[in-house]
Order: structure tokens, then C-alpha cells, then sequence
């Protein structure tokens, strides 16, 4: 994903920062516990999409 991109992007709920995780699969919102796909390099920024994140994940383990 351009970084130019993921600079500009932001949380749909919270307008929070986003991560994109370290296998390049999701944005990460840590606010929102939330994880937002990437298919095929398109973010898809849908609550509906997203998926919670386990506490192990909240708590970056």
C-alpha cells in the first residue's frame, strides 16, 4: 500500500489513525478494536467489513 495513502487514511468511526498490519491484509484502528481488510490493495473502510480485534491484538502481543 503507497504510505502517501495510508497517511491520508483514517478510522471511519473515530477519525483515529490507522496501522496497516504487518502482513499487509488489514488496517488496524486501536481505538475501535478494529481490523479494515485490503483486497487486492483497495482498503475497504466499512464497519460492516471490519472484523474486533482479540486482546492479544489490543494489547500489541
Amino acid at each position: 500500500m503507497d504510505p502517501k495513502l495510508l497517511d491520508i487514511l483514517a478510522c471511519p468511526l473515530c477519525k483515529g489513525p490507522l496501522k496497516l498490519a504487518d502482513d499487509k491484509s488489514e488496517l488496524v484502528c486501536k481505538a475501535d478494536a478494529l481490523a479494515f481488510p485490503v483486497r487486492e490493495g483497495i482498503p475497504v473502510m466499512l464497519e460492516t467489513e471490519a472484523r474486533s480485534l482479540n486482546v492479544d491484538e489490543r494489547l500489541d502481543k
